[in-house]
């Protein structure tokens, strides 16, 4: 976008863009500012203030402060977008090529487990494991079902770490390889077992736990620790919790 270019045309090739449908919404700063240091193709970025903007990056990003500024330009958001983020900014970017996140999945051996989500319901909770795949260094996160692991308020509730991990959608037959341990209150105690960097680690839906089909697949069933009459944990805590007892990413340097 040029530097001079007037409020009305930004609008107009923000519409065009979106209408296209290949673009992925970056909804609010910070999932601007993590698709930036993850190496996302940023295509534009507007904002009811970008002065704001920019300032807000020099404060809290100044890794990427010049792409932001090179980015941004005014547009009046309530116009395109359902809702504004408090933080006043939104951009679109280029989706990672599935082919090459497909073979990130796939080859071995690897460093990190891949995280799979069985039939998933709630789009924040979705965001919120890519966040923890993505501080973790997982190698990835899967989901089944219809659920789309790159809806808009998904990557909102990855503050833009989709761009840090894989994110894919896949059948169960399209699972990477590797060991398949899934989260079962009949399983055997996480504490008891170590779980190894190739593993696939499988969580079911909110309500109904994993499905019939991927507890016949799975090659352990693993227990977390949980009071007795406490009826579960949230997606998101199980998650942070098998992966912390996996350990980690190995350098936090």
């Amino acid at each position: 976008m040029s530097e001079d270019q007037s409020p009305e045309e930004t609008v107009r090739q923000w519409r065009e863009a979106v209408e296209r449908g290949d673009l992925v919404l970056l909804d609010g700063f910070h999932t601007l500012k993590h698709a930036l240091r993850f190496g996302a193709d940023v295509r534009m970025a507007v904002a009811d203030d970008p002065g704001a903007v920019r300032a807000l990056a020099g404060e809290l990003a100044p890794d990427v402060e010049g792409e932001v500024a090179r980015l941004v330009r005014p547009a009046p958001l309530r116009g395109l977008l359902p809702r504004v983020h408090p933080t006043g900014v939104a951009a679109l970017a280029v989706r990672p090529d599935r082919s090459a996140g497909r073979a990130g999945l796939d080859r071995l051996p690897r460093p990190a487990p891949v995280v799979v989500l069985d039939n998933p319901r709630n789009l924040g909770n979705v965001g919120a494991v890519v966040r923890l795949a993505a501080g973790f260094g997982a190698t990835g996160v899967v989901t089944r079902g219809d659920l789309d692991p790159w809806h808009p308020n998904v990557v909102r509730a990855g503050a833009g770490l989709h761009y840090a991990t894989t994110v894919a959608r896949l059948e169960l037959d399209e699972l990477p390889p590797g060991p398949l341990y899934a989260l079962d209150p009949e399983g055997e105690d996480i504490r008891t077992l170590t779980l190894p960097d190739d593993a696939l680690l499988a969580f079911g839906s909110e309500r109904h736990g994993i499905s019939p089909e991927l507890r016949e697949r799975a090659d352990h069933l693993v227990a977390l620790p949980m009071r007795p009459q406490v009826s579960s944990y949230n997606l998101a805590t199980s998650v942070a919790m098998t992966l912390f007892h996996w350990g980690g990413p190995r350098d936090t340097a």
